[in-house]
């Protein structure tokens, strides 16, 4: 293929030029026509695909106890018996086992982002995927102990919360690779084949426990195998995608922190807003994601019990399923319609599934909590897509207006606001990750407290009007974008 050398002009070599430690490329403008069809395309979706594998398991792990929490109490794990008779003490250590990670995976969103300026996407991304293998064999073996107490699980579930630190990091990295015009899309793609992880998990979890059940027998021993089954299947994966990172990835010369970037994408209320408007639409994704399995179990027990329910993870993994391919979809029409525009209609819809949701616990339908459910699942894809696809959009307006205002090269600033979006990214993923596990907090306290979870969904229902509202109060108000930042205007938000 003809590529592009460091000097940026056409040449016949094969491939890029790299500098001479590592597979760093020496120059990289996406937005330049010329560059991009010379092989920066074929470049930029190479790494993307990689990074979609890598961050795939990621997410697979993070989840890995959301699916195998619902059987630990047949495996004979006492804390947990009871689960599937709506005990109120298993329903509590089964929403406290899944929220940690989700809280760790937040935690963890920060650090990650910032590490791919300092080590380079490549390397960084073989080190995010092989911490997987910490979790993953590490509960294999203690849940072959049925006397592990609580609090060692807790430790693991802690531990697999690495994988959800892989979001930042592969976000942060991709957005450096795509012109700004294909940054909704590929950014898109790259979060849902991440997000697909939690579908696969909650679908090949359930399948395999069952699996071990029926080789063995159907008592504590035949789960505690079947367990084992649904986590030891990720680690040949694991290794591939290291493997595949360290062989094939990139890393981008100029992607590297500038040393204002951060501090000026902390500073600036946008990456706050947005935070908090992720935390709306990922945080009600990954929060609801993990706790669907329970939610399941704990609301309609009766139908955990029937097999072809059971043979299909009791349908939870359809919620991630739907939800994954949705965001793409979000980011893609976000790049045609604005990204704000959809964030508002996504929220408003989030606060009616939610309606549905209750309606259907009360007339105890489970085809239309599983619809209602799903219809949620769909919306916060969406959601996910719009809102990632408002970011860079945001700044790079915002970059334009300080150029002018300052004299400052159009060029510089729009360089310095692709890094300003690529240390939000993380921010912002990092507090709609947090959301996550508030939602499965608020969840676990009113079944705790009032014995049902009806106030934590009325709460949700609010929240989301009230984030909609936002949206619209910050980018779509004509005099908002006209007076405070005139480049918004033009920027498709």
């Amino acid at each position: 293929m003809t590529a592009i050398a460091a000097t940026g002009q056409a040449t016949e070599s094969p491939s890029f030029e790299y500098e001479k430690k590592g597979r760093w490329l020496t120059q990289w403008e996406p937005d330049n026509p010329k560059f991009w069809e010379s092989g920066g395309e074929k470049t930029a979706k190479k790494n993307l695909w990689f990074s979609v594998f890598a961050e795939n398991l990621g997410f697979s792990v993070w989840v890995l106890f959301g699916s195998i929490v619902t059987a630990m109490g047949a495996a004979g794990f006492t804390f947990l018996e009871g689960l599937g008779k709506g005990n109120p003490t298993a329903v509590a250590n089964a929403l406290l086992l899944t929220s940690v990670p989700t809280l760790v995976g937040a935690t963890l969103r920060i650090p990650y982002t910032f590490a791919v300026p300092k080590f380079g996407g490549r390397a960084f991304t073989v080190f995010s995927a092989g911490m997987l293998l910490i979790p993953t064999l590490g509960l294999a073996y203690f849940v072959n102990q049925p006397g592990t107490p609580m609090w060692v699980f807790l430790l693991l579930a802690a531990l697999a919360g690495v994988g959800g630190g892989n979001f930042s990091s592969s976000m942060a990295n991709i957005s450096f690779f795509f012109p700004e015009g294909k940054k909704g899309a590929a950014l898109g793609i790259n979060a849902a084949g991440g997000n697909l992880g939690v579908a696969q998990t909650q679908l090949v979890a359930p399948l395999l426990i069952t699996f071990g059940t029926h080789l063995l027998a159907k008592d504590a021993a035949g789960y505690r195998f079947g367990i084992t089954l649904a986590i030891l299947v990720w680690v040949p994966f694991i290794l591939i995608a290291a493997f595949g990172a360290l062989r094939y990835m990139d890393s981008i010369v100029s992607a590297k922190a500038d040393g204002k970037s951060y501090k000026l994408a902390l500073t600036n209320p946008h990456t706050w807003i947005m935070s908090f408007l992720y935390i709306g639409t990922f945080g009600s994704f990954i929060g609801f994601s993990f706790a669907f399995p329970t939610l399941i179990k704990a609301n309609f027990p009766h139908l955990t019990q029937i097999s072809w329910i059971s043979m299909v993870g009791n349908l939870a993994f359809l919620g991630a399923l739907v939800g994954s391919f949705s965001r793409p979809v979000g980011g893609w029409i976000s790049d045609k319609v604005g990204g704000a525009r959809i964030t508002v209609i996504v929220f408003t819809g989030m606060s009616v599934a939610v309606g549905l949701i209750m309606t259907a616990l009360t007339m105890k339908s489970f085809p239309l909590y599983l619809a209602a459910f799903l219809l949620l699942f769909v919306l916060t894809g969406l959601g996910n897509g719009s809102t990632y696809r408002m970011i860079p959009s945001i700044f790079g307006a915002t970059a334009k207006k300080y150029a002018a205002e300052h004299g400052l090269e159009i060029t510089e600033a729009q360089a310095s606001a692709r890094r300003q979006a690529g240390a939000a990214i993380g921010v912002i993923g990092a507090v709609g990750a947090f959301g996550g596990f508030v939602l499965q907090q608020a969840l676990r306290l009113s079944n705790i407290n009032f014995g049902t979870m009806a106030p934590a969904f009325w709460g949700y229902a609010v929240a989301f009007l009230v984030m909609a509202s936002v949206t619209w109060w910050c980018y779509l108000r004509s005099s908002f974008v006209t007076d405070r930042i005139p480049s918004l205007a033009y920027a498709n938000v």
